[in-house]
């Protein structure tokens, strides 16, 4: 990155709260999940699994705790701090970008999969727009040309 000192702007910001908003919500539900499989810390009757490859949610909470709980964690503190590593940019496709943004737009695809998903398997519930809302947003948040500046690298790809 280059030694130009940015402010990070109110859209960046906004993206951050809403990843650990989305990392917290998923901690809770994946812990809760991991530590009773059969779904009663929340209530979720296991008969919601009946068309899933899952007997149980362990499998289900531990994806969940790690793809929407500890990903989105570690993407909101490099668009908070933006990082120096050099090994994300082993997989990062868009060199000119520092490599939270490709992990950005990541997490935002990540729900409305993870939510595409769970709409075959598990009855229909708001909580499914919701969350498909809150990929796009998070979508929509990155491409944001302030955030694109933000996260700019100065060079040529």
């Amino acid at each position: 990155m280059n030694n130009q000192i940015r402010t990070r702007p109110m859209v960046a910001n906004t993206l951050i709260v809403l990843l650990v908003l989305l990392a917290a919500g998923a901690f809770f539900g994946g812990g809760a999940f991991i530590l009773a499989p059969d779904g009663h810390l929340i209530q979720m009757p296991i008969s919601h699994l009946k068309n899933s490859p899952f007997a149980s949610f362990l499998i289900p909470g531990a994806l969940l705790f790690t793809f929407l709980g500890i990903y989105p964690t570690a993407v909101a503190y490099s668009l908070w701090k933006r990082p120096d590593w050099r090994w994300p940019d082993l997989i990062n496709p868009f060199k000119r970008f520092h490599w939270s943004w490709a992990a950005t737009l990541a997490a935002g695809v990540i729900v409305i999969v993870w939510i595409g998903v769970e709409m075959v398997w598990v009855p229909f519930g708001i909580v499914h727009l919701i969350y498909l809302g809150w990929g796009t947003v998070l979508l929509v948040l990155a491409l944001n040309p302030e955030v694109r500046r933000y996260c700019d690298r100065g060079i040529l790809a």
